[in-house]
């Protein structure tokens, strides 16, 4: 019996979880309350069974704190980003624990060059703000091409250009072992190269901001 009632409430508390996606409009469980809530579902159970309702909801207080540490550090992470970003035509995708900036050719550099746009420095600079701030991830900047041109040269303008982003992230003071680099060329598209529209997505330069490895 105190099983049942651990359980159920428990499953009540994840259910709480659930919000809406302020971007989308879908609802969602966010990292914070899927971590705390798995991490409450499991310490209800253990809490109930040994001491009936009060102990589940002392275990359930336990475990969801436990459980939503570094879900919580990248929820408020991404808020950050997504506020200081919007409007700057980069992308903020997050999968899991993971967040990735698409920064698209037409801020960044100009055709041929890995010298970074005057306007683009603006929005380094408020992603150095925000890294700087949230000093858990690990930063990899990636720099990619599209097809057009031969393949040594593209696989070396990628490379110059990720390298131009990482110099200046670090410049700005993010510190410099959370930082490395790579040069992509037109391996990764993200649309067809037959088109020009294509072609303008997959010139980009994307900053994965990736947990440590222990999470």
């Amino acid at each position: 019996m105190k099983k049942i009632a651990a359980t159920t409430l428990a499953v009540t508390v994840l259910a709480g979880c659930q919000t809406t996606n302020p971007y989308t409009g879908e609802d969602e469980f966010n990292k914070t309350s899927k971590y705390g809530g798995i991490g409450a579902l499991a310490g209800a159970v253990v809490g109930g069974l040994a001491d009936g309702k009060k102990g589940a909801l002392k275990g359930a207080a336990v475990g969801a704190a436990a459980g939503a540490g570094y879900g919580y550090y990248v929820d408020r992470q991404e808020d950050k980003l997504r506020a200081q970003l919007r409007g700057t035509g980069v992308r903020v995708q997050r999968q899991g624990n993971h967040i990735r900036l698409i920064m698209p050719g037409n801020i960044t550099f100009n055709t041929n060059s890995y010298d970074i746009q005057a306007g683009f420095y603006r929005v380094l600079n408020s992603v150095s703000t925000v890294l700087k701030e949230f000093d858990k991830n690990g930063v990899e900047v990636v720099g990619h091409t599209d097809s057009t041109g031969g393949y040594q040269y593209n696989q070396q303008l990628s490379q110059k250009r990720a390298q131009s982003v990482a110099s200046y992230l670090i410049n700005q003071g993010v510190t410099p072992n959370r930082v490395s680099y790579y040069g992509a060329g037109p391996d990764n598209p993200i649309a067809d190269n037959s088109s020009a529209g294509g072609r303008q997505q997959n010139r980009r330069v994307e900053i994965n901001l990736q947990p440590p490895a222990q999470n």
